[in-house]
């Protein structure tokens, strides 16, 4: 907030005051691409399941992503703050290592052009 000072006319022995309000804009948090990466012994079915259950996804949603880890080698399963991808990491290989799949699943520093709102399931 600032103070404007000024004479109002006429009167140049008094002063009018007139406060300024100075808006801050937030800086939105760096976001992390939360990575899955193909394997040839984790089930189709419980990436799906995953993808579904820690990362809110649609079975169609879950369904595209796994189909393009699978012929990619790697896909993005969401765009995070950095706490929120370390979490989903963490839950993923959590899930991977109870079934004794192999799952591996990483996280990464989002480009700065990428979509704030790719870790949005679409409608369904």
């Amino acid at each position: 907030m600032g103070i404007k000072r000024q004479a109002p006319q006429g009167r140049p022995d008094s002063q009018v005051l007139e406060r300024t309000k100075t808006k801050r804009k937030l800086k939105q948090p760096p976001l992390y691409k939360v990575l899955f990466h193909n394997d040839d012994y984790t089930p189709m079915e419980f990436v799906v399941l995953v993808l579904m259950q820690v990362f809110d996804r649609s079975e169609v949603d879950a369904t595209q992503i796994m189909l393009h880890v699978h012929n990619s080698g790697i896909g993005v399963a969401g765009l995070y703050p950095f706490s929120v991808a370390e979490t989903k990491v963490s839950e993923t290989m959590a899930a991977a290592e109870k079934a004794q799949y192999p799952l591996l699943v990483t996280m990464e520093p989002a480009d700065d052009g990428e979509d704030r709102d790719s870790n949005r399931p679409s409608p369904s």
